[in-house]
């Protein structure tokens, strides 16, 4: 009996050390580090109302900001431990995760419409066809970039037979209107301030090959953290819901993180759903068909599981919890 009670005396011991090691570990993060992207605009509202930060205050956690240009900068600030939480396309997220970068998909932000191929209204150009030996703006390793890759493969192309010129979605869209590139592969508020400012043509748009709008999660963190992701989420659905119930305030938030026209902002919201966060089969579906084109275009090595990939990438044990 004394044998018994040491054993589970210390048993009890082992796991009072366990949960200790577990609060030690939250309290030794300081800071947690968000990026802010104007693709994102949950990320604007949360960031302007101080949800996290107001969740966080009681541990003694700070909020650092950091402003990400495109899915691929986020992805490098999570590869390079330089951000804890980041704002990507679905299908970027998966060819960031595939190429090593350990990320999980914790989060929908969005199901936009944000991406399509663009051109001045007066260069003839009206399908993906027509994109053969042209220069098109791009910024690899995005949601644009990846729709560019398909919409060539529907017209038998490849990047190979355009003339890909390397640019960040802003200065995309300036090389476009100053005559240095022939099409742009878009992305809004961009995309939409160049149809409205400059009649810019949206000449081939398919929305069911953008992929969502996902909050990536470095691994680690994910692991070592997983109470602080649950913080993170429901702050989140804090600033989504505020955002649904306030447009015009999500409006004027764009507005001001952008500097561009209500009316530009009006379009880009007008093809972005934040009413489905939760991430599972849906956003799955939409990763792994443009996972598998990108395969076939060679971008993936044919070794590569992409179903695996996915099922490694997304992660649902977030998930908040449905509306009632």
């Amino acid at each position: 009996m004394i044998r018994r009670r040491t054993v589970l005396s210390a048993f009890a011991g082992l796991l009072g050390l366990l949960a200790a090691g577990s609060d030690l570990r939250a309290a030794d993060v300081s800071e947690i580090r968000l990026d802010w992207a104007t693709y994102n605009p949950v990320s604007l509202v949360l960031k302007e109302k101080g949800f996290l930060e107001e969740a966080l205050k009681a541990r003694g956690i700070k909020v650092r900001w950091v402003q990400s240009l495109g899915s691929n900068k986020a992805l490098e600030f999570l590869n390079g431990s330089a951000i804890d939480f980041g704002s990507s396309a679905g299908a970027a997220a998966l060819l960031a995760r595939i190429n090593g970068n350990p990320v999980k998909v914790v989060y929908a932000f969005s199901r936009p419409e944000w991406t399509a191929l663009v051109t001045r209204k007066d260069t003839g150009i009206a399908k993906p066809a027509d994109l053969k030996g042209k220069r098109i703006a791009v910024t690899r390793g995005t949601d644009p970039h990846i729709f560019l890759i398909r919409a060539l493969q529907s017209a038998g192309l490849t990047e190979k037979d355009a003339k890909l010129v390397l640019l960040q979605h802003a200065d995309g869209r300036t090389a476009l209107d100053r005559g240095d590139v022939d099409a742009w592969a878009g992305l809004d508020p961009m995309m939409a301030a160049a149809e409205i400012e400059n009649d810019d043509v949206l000449f081939y748009r398919d929305p069911s090959a953008n992929t969502w709008g996902v909050l990536d999660v470095r691994e680690d963190f994910a692991k070592a953290h997983p109470d602080l992701v649950k913080v993170v989420i429901a702050a989140y659905e804090q600033a989504r819901a505020y955002a649904l119930a306030n447009p015009e305030a999500l409006k004027n938030a764009l507005v001001s993180a952008t500097k561009l026209p209500e009316a530009v902002i009006a379009k880009q919201l007008e093809r972005t759903d934040l009413s489905q966060p939760a991430v599972g089969p849906a956003q799955a579906e939409s990763i792994r068909a443009a996972g598998l084109a990108l395969q076939q275009a060679g971008v993936i090595p044919a070794s590569t599981d992409v179903a695996a990939a996915v099922d490694g990438l997304i992660d649902p044990q977030f998930n908040p919890a449905p509306a009632r």
